[in-house]
């Protein structure tokens, strides 16, 4: 079955695979968009249902036992794929700091990136990779994943009274918050060397615009309020103590395309004075 799996995915034209991945309900979908936050949300499930939780669990048990390779919103994949742009930040950091690698991933899930890239990242002198997370994500992980190297955090707050990062990773969440832009902002003041920003959901026009996410049905069922950022209002953020050293595409979706938006990621440097 898997080789005939993979003769598909070799031989089939790329709009195949897009319908394909709609009919089993592998598509992302937008409804939208809204006037307001609030109003979005009214139209969603929202992101803390506790069958997500278990889901994600699960699945980031199957990768800490190495029986999958990592996961990605719960779903298993046993094929090396690393987000080399983002890779290749935090070893630029690790390497201004005598090879030490100190990440505070907010929004990181169970430690998904740190999952999916911890081969390379190897290299490093020293890692330590310190999640943010809602307060039943941080139970889960302290419970049943973490370790030397992985730990999770309630807040920034507590996350930076144990850890000198030099490392702020956004991995698919900005979107996804009710206050991205404060965030943001908080997440900048800390002084890392290196802020990354990877799938995140950009529009080239000059305001945000706001959405219900549809969660494909095969993954799990839920919806989500979510946001199309302004490229030009992010990037404004950044622009008194940082500077924009790349951009790169992320994530591929058809559908966003629907909502004239693109994945994309971003790796700021802080500016010496």
């Amino acid at each position: 079955m898997s080789s005939l799996k993979a003769m598909a995915r070799d031989w089939l034209p790329p709009a195949v695979h897009r319908w394909v991945r709609h009919c089993r309900g592998g598509a992302l979908r937008f409804n939208g968009g809204f006037s307001t936050w609030e109003e979005a949300c009214a139209h969603s499930t929202g992101y803390d249902a506790e069958n997500i939780l278990a889901k994600v669990l699960a699945a980031t048990l199957e990768v800490k036992r190495g029986t999958a390779v990592f996961e990605r919103d719960s779903v298993l994949f046993d094929k090396t794929e690393y987000a080399w742009p983002v890779v290749a930040g935090m070893l630029w950091a690790a390497a201004r700091n005598r090879g030490d690698l100190n990440v505070l991933d907010f929004g990181g899930s169970l430690g998904s990136c740190y999952f999916q890239n911890r081969p390379l990242l190897k290299t490093a002198g020293t890692v330590r990779w310190n999640v943010v997370e809602q307060p039943h994500y941080v139970k889960a992980g302290q419970t049943h994943i973490q370790d030397e190297k992985l730990h999770f955090y309630s807040s920034i707050q507590d996350c930076l009274s144990e850890n000198n990062v030099n490392v702020i990773l956004l991995s698919s969440v900005l979107q996804y918050l009710p206050d991205p832009a404060d965030v943001f902002l908080s997440l900048l003041a800390v002084g890392a060397d290196a802020v990354i920003l990877d799938r995140t959901i950009i529009n080239h026009s000059v305001s945000d615009r706001i959405y219900v996410q549809q969660v494909p049905p095969s993954i799990y069922s839920a919806s989500y309020p979510c946001r199309s950022l302004s490229e030009s209002r992010l990037l404004a953020l950044t622009s008194d103590h940082y500077q924009l050293d790349a951009d790169f595409p992320s994530l591929s979706f058809p559908t966003l395309e629907s909502i004239e938006s693109e994945f994309k990621g971003y790796l700021f440097t802080r500016m010496v004075r």
